[in-house]
Parts: C-alpha cells; structure tokens; sequence
C-alpha cells in the first residue's frame, strides 16, 4: 500500500513539473499551428474583423502560382548548393581541428565566431563589401566577374548570397562535425594503422559511418536554413534583380505584410514546413538504417 501511494504520488509530482512547460508548449506553438491552418482556410488580410471561408482554394492557387513555383526552383537550387557546401567544408575543418596542435583551441573559436554574429548584420556587412569593396578590386585586376556587384546580376547574385550562408552557416556543422569525430574508437584507427590502410580509405569505411547520426542532424539544419533562408536575401538583394533571389520565406512575408494576402502566406508557410518536414523524415529515416551502433 504505501509503495503504491509512493508511486502516484511521484506521478502527481511529475505531472506538476511538466503542466507549466506543456500550457506554454500548447499556447504558443500548437494553438497558432491551428489557427494558422483555420486561417489558410479563408481569405482573411491580417487585420480585419471580416472574412470568407475558401477551404482549400488558397492551396490550390499556390499550385498553380508562378511566383512560388519560381521561389521554390530557387530553394532547391539554393539548398543543395548551401548543403553541400557545408557539410563537406565542416568535415574538412573538422578534420583539420581535430588534431592536437599548438593553438587549436584558438583557431576553434575562430572557426565558430561567425555562428555569434546576427545574419543581418552579416548580410548588410557584405552588401557594402560587395558593391563599394570588390568592384575597384576587381577593375584593379582586369576581372570582369568581380569589376560589378555579383548582387547586380541574375545570374551571379544566388552566388554572392550563397558565399555569404556558407561563411557564417558552416560555423556550427565544424562544431556537430568536431564532437562527432571525438566518438570515433581510437582503437579502430590504431587497427588499421596496423593494416596499412590509407587516410581515404580510413575516412570512408571508418569515419564516416560513425558520423552518420550527426551528419544526419547536419543535413537537416542546413536543408531547413536553405529552404527558409530570408535574412541574408532580405539585407542583400531584396529579392532581385528581377527576383532572381526571392525565396519562399521572401515571398511569404511579401504576400502577408505588404501586399494584404496573410490568409494566403499561411498557407504557402504550412506547405513549406511540410516539404522540410518530408524530406527531412526520409533523410533522417535513409541515415539511421547506414548508421553504426557503438
């Protein structure tokens, strides 16, 4: 009897301890996760009191929209690019951090500096570098790609925005990349100095499935800031030129807050949590069947 009064009554204590965290849980990300969706539903504007209820009209008309079709073409370009990029410059310096050499742990904090910086500054940083800074450079050395702004150009824009992400956004996959690294068995390593195994080979067959687990984390973060990506768009090229840069979370914040279509923008918004959240469930899915159980 008092083992069973024991054990209801640590029930009743863990149930009080976790009410406050699940009610503000509730309250601030499932309720508007349903209003959003209600809303999506309706062709209301953002502010006033009266509305129609569409069903899933807004959906439908996303389908057959142009813009978001042009908005997502450039996510998926972006995003592969962006991870890319970053999971194979992260394992590079990963690997180079890894090593036990007089100042590692200062070029460590160099390496993850850029994480602390706000992507706002960042952007509007390298647009006065991009358009004051490199165009003398580049007339001084006869270049005619970096005699212009690569901002000024459709087709070098996605660049410039691109170089941007990748120097800031490779600072935490190094950081995922350096702890993974540590939980590799060294015996396995010592193993196949002994064998004569080469560095490549050593990467691939006893590296790299060790990893799995934190490149997988790696490749959704990286997925979801490419696919959402706004900050550096916004404080860099607004867009342009002729929208070559307007991206999905562009384009939402466009329809929401400055042309009145906020019924409209959420449910382009719900469609685009459900595409990261797809593709990231087969990836992680795809990850863990590769994984090594320590």
């Amino acid at each position: 009897m008092t083992i069973h009064t024991s054990f209801w009554t640590q029930k009743r204590t863990f149930a009080l301890f976790v009410i406050p965290g699940l009610s503000l849980y509730i309250v601030f990300n499932i309720c508007p996760i349903i209003m959003g969706f209600f809303y999506s539903m309706t062709d209301w504007n953002g502010y006033g009191k009266r509305y129609h209820f569409l069903g899933f009209q807004n959906y439908a008309e996303i389908f057959e929209d142009d813009r978001f079709r042009s908005a997502l073409l450039f996510n998926i370009k972006y995003s592969l690019f962006l991870v890319f990029f970053t999971v194979v410059l992260g394992m590079i310096l990963a690997l180079l951090l890894n090593g036990s050499f007089h100042g590692v742990g200062f070029f460590r904090s160099i390496y993850f500096f850029p994480a602390v910086l706000s992507m706002l500054t960042v952007g509007l940083i390298f647009n006065q570098i991009y358009y004051r800074a490199l165009p003398p450079f580049g007339k001084m050395i006869s270049s005619s790609l970096l005699s212009q702004s690569l901002l000024s150009r459709k087709n070098t824009a996605i660049i410039g925005v691109l170089f941007v992400h990748v120097w800031q956004g490779v600072a935490l996959p190094t950081v995922l990349f350096l702890s993974g690294l540590q939980s590799v068995p060294k015996e396995l390593y010592e193993a196949a100095d002994m064998d004569g195994i080469t560095p490549f080979r050593k990467f691939f067959s006893i590296t790299l499935p060790f990893m799995i687990p934190v490149l997988s984390v790696v490749l959704v973060l990286s997925l979801k800031s490419g696919i959402m990506v706004f900050d550096y768009i916004m404080s860099m090229t607004n867009g342009g030129p002729g929208g070559a840069t307007e991206s999905i979370a562009l384009l939402i914040y466009r329809h929401g807050f400055t042309e009145d279509r906020f019924s409209y923008s959420i449910a382009e918004a719900i469609l685009a949590g459900i595409i990261i959240g797809s593709i990231s469930a087969i990836q992680i899915t795809a990850s863990n069947k590769r994984k090594v159980e320590v």
